[in-house]
């Protein structure tokens, strides 16, 4: 059994930093030997919400990727915004749903919120 893999990086909250994120993901997921279309479309999706709706000036996002022996690859975007949960799905999270198996958010530590999606590679 291998270990399961995973990356982790913390960006600025801008919308550079979500467009890096991205190619981010890409490439890692490309070293890994895994397909990363779907997963770099939610990664967007997710920082872009990120930057746009939890952003806290002079606080940054967190990006983690992480895939289990099941091969399925869990994005997790972290920002500063609990207090802001997503709530009726618009185009972004629209996206996520269609693309991933599952999604959904966690708040904490404080004043952390996560936003996560699975998918099968």
């Amino acid at each position: 059994m291998n270990p399961p893999l995973r990356y982790t990086v913390q960006l600025s909250a801008t919308p550079r930093a979500a467009r890096l994120a991205r190619l981010l993901t890409v490439e890692q997921l490309r070293a890994w030997g895994l397909p990363f279309e779907n997963a770099a479309q939610v990664v967007a999706e997710l920082c872009a919400n990120a930057v746009t709706h939890g952003r806290v000036p002079g606080r940054d996002f967190h990006l983690e990727l992480s895939v289990t022996d099941a091969r399925r690859v869990r994005i997790e975007v972290a920002d500063t915004r609990a207090d802001r949960l997503p709530g009726e799905p618009g185009r972004g999270l629209t996206i996520v749903g269609a693309l991933s198996e599952r999604w959904g958010s966690t708040r904490g530590p404080a004043p952390r919120k996560t936003v996560w999606a699975e998918l099968n590679s």
